[in-house]
């Protein structure tokens, strides 16, 4: 997945490098340093750093994407027996 922050709005509370430390680190007391791409094995660690950022500065393209197949199978219209 693609990772983009905005380096401008982030305030470096660090949120996201606590919680995803493979990804995202601090350089220094205010800088942030991540990686652009994370593979899926990091999903969950950066949807947590995503939602955690308080001002927002982090996106990820393909985190909406299908971790699961099995589990969009369940989903649909209700069985009409």
């Amino acid at each position: 997945m693609r990772l983009v922050v905005d380096l401008n709005r982030c305030q470096g509370y660090a949120q996201c490098a606590f919680l995803a430390p493979d990804v995202f680190t601090m350089h220094g007391e205010e800088s942030l340093v991540y990686s652009p791409w994370a593979d899926d094995e990091q999903r969950e660690k950066v949807a947590r750093a995503v939602a955690a950022c308080p001002v927002q500065a982090i996106t990820a393209d393909g985190l909406d994407g299908p971790a699961e197949p099995a589990a969009a199978a369940g989903q649909g219209a209700p069985d009409a027996r």
